[in-house]
């Protein structure tokens, strides 16, 4: 047996348990492919999909009210969060780049989903949260405020120092 296939056998394996766990803690599967695993939104959660800026601002909100909720993060540079079912996005936050509420049977890409660009992986397992899915009201205002700060960030990128300033220590 090749090392690839060895790798391949592997893969499938933790594909199958991570699948079976989901099942057992009530979250729908479905299995695309030999490297791919799939959730069902809707029923039993929905998922949050940010890109990776804001979901770093949530992560450091919830830090700070000792909040520990599922993250999970794509190599396309976004991060989702299951949630619980009927959240409505607000303006601020439907009109933000790159923010996705998945719900009412859309499908997400699973860890440990592999793809041509790299892996999607939990940043935070939902085992350390014991399955339990975050209520809306603590994610949705979360990302609202991190989607503002970095609308503000973009804005106004900070202080530059003025053009006629020398760099101290700097031979020409």
């Amino acid at each position: 047996m090749s090392g690839w296939d060895s790798y391949r056998t592997v893969h499938g394996a933790e594909l199958r348990a991570a699948a079976r766990e989901f099942t057992v803690h009530g979250w729908p599967v479905i299995e695309q492919s030999a490297t791919e695993l799939l959730l069902v939104t809707g029923a039993a959660f929905d998922v949050l999909e940010v890109p990776a800026a804001i979901g770093r601002g949530i992560c450091a909100q919830l830090r700070a009210v000792d909040a520990v909720v599922a993250v999970a993060a794509t190599p396309t540079g976004s991060w989702w969060y299951p949630i619980a079912t009927g959240a409505v996005l607000p303006a601020d936050l439907r009109d933000a780049e790159g923010v996705t509420l998945h719900t009412g049977g859309a499908a997400v890409l699973a860890p440990p989903s592999q793809v041509p660009d790299g892996w999607v992986h939990w940043r935070v397992a939902p085992a350390l949260t014991g399955y339990r899915l975050p209520p809306v009201e603590l994610i949705v205002p979360a990302a609202t405020e991190s989607a503002r700060w970095r609308a503000d960030r973009e804005r106004h990128p900070g202080a530059q120092r003025p053009a006629a300033a020398a760099a101290v220590g700097m031979r020409f």
